[in-house]
């Protein structure tokens, strides 16, 4: 299992035991939605929770709700917002960036 994966599998640990959710880590798939019509049917309150989570878990500061719609749209695009993050706390040393 590469990093990335074993990240997203974190961040989905992390929602279910946050967020108290009715399914299983392994039942959420990596590019379901989380908010909107065919998704996971998260809420505003669940959103807040989320960014809270990733902020204490992560490092990963998410400061306004542009910001917000586009980092927690999937599993991926979260852990795609870890990654790249370089002030994650210990991301950084678990999940490098790729180097340019």
């Amino acid at each position: 299992m590469d990093m990335t994966t074993t990240l997203k599998q974190e961040i989905k640990r992390m929602m279910v035991e946050n967020l108290m959710l009715q399914v299983t880590p392994d039942e959420i798939d990596d590019q379901l939605l989380l908010f909107g019509p065919n998704s996971l049917g998260l809420d505003s309150v669940d959103a807040l929770q989320l960014v809270v989570a990733l902020d204490k878990k992560y490092g990963l500061k998410i400061p306004d709700p542009a910001t917000a719609r586009k980092v927690l749209q999937s599993v991926t695009s979260i852990a795609e917002a870890v990654v790249s993050n370089p002030n994650a706390l210990g991301a950084e040393a678990e999940y490098p960036p790729p180097r340019v």
